[in-house]
């Protein structure tokens, strides 16, 4: 995995701070929606596609939207926090896209390749409010890896939040060929879900928007760390 820089002074103090003090529990990292080595973004493509070329030649990409994972087969909490607490790192599996690709996406889409996590919260009928934002980050410096993004400003997230990823521009971080139980769910609006060209994620004054839009057999090849609030042990 590459890691642009060790985690920020913030996060290495918060959790050095939890295990100094005494009668409280220590604060243990744990990844939301980990991924395996193998989970990487499928381009060039690894799945059934819905065009008829070789898979050599599809890069499949995440465009103009805020999406989160909402089952990874049975699994329909790996993308939400257990307890509260802060997201002091984020890791994204990029696909590998060739030159021509690149281009082909860099201007169709607005730009290069740019991504950031964000903290959702959860409403009726599928709304979703970005509670916290982390900064946006350049991803094509890291294609066809595995890349962690510590944060200077830790992220608070609460428990029942979930983890998503805001792509302003478009991100090779879509993994195909997953069973149709693995599914994530975006900000398009349900009447334009194959909208790929519309600006429909949660960026700038636009914080809330319904997540109706579904995607079967895919998965977002994103994850963050997350450090739990520390509880105090019960006295004797």
């Amino acid at each position: 995995m590459t890691r642009p820089r060790a985690l920020s002074s913030l996060a290495a103090a918060a959790l050095a701070a939890s295990l100094a003090l005494p009668g409280v529990a220590s604060a243990k990292l744990t990844e939301l929606g980990a991924l395996a080595d193998a989970d990487l973004g499928s381009c060039p493509a690894t799945g059934p596609t819905p065009v008829p070329v070789p898979p050599d030649q599809v890069c499949q990409a995440l465009t103009k939207l805020t999406g989160y994972q909402a089952k990874v087969g049975p699994d329909r909490a790996l993308y939400q926090a257990s307890a509260d607490g802060r997201i002091v790192a984020w890791t994204i599996a990029l696909g590998k896209p060739t030159p021509k690709q690149t281009e082909f996406f860099t201007s169709r889409y607005d730009g290069a390749a740019l991504a950031a996590l964000v903290v959702l919260s959860p409403g009726k009928k599928l709304a979703r409010t970005a509670a916290a934002k982390a900064p946006l980050q350049k991803l094509t410096p890291f294609f066809g890896q595995h890349v962690q993004f510590p944060l200077d400003r830790s992220l608070p997230i609460k428990k029942g939040q979930y983890i998503g990823l805001t792509v302003p521009t478009w991100a090779p971080a879509m993994q195909l060929g997953r069973t149709a139980d693995t599914s994530w769910r975006s900000s398009r609006d349900p009447s334009g879900c194959s909208d790929y060209t519309t600006q429909f994620g949660l960026l700038g004054k636009r914080t809330t928007a319904g997540f109706r839009c579904l995607y079967k057999g895919v998965r977002m090849t994103y994850s963050a760390t997350f450090i739990p609030t520390p509880q105090v042990a019960a006295q004797k």
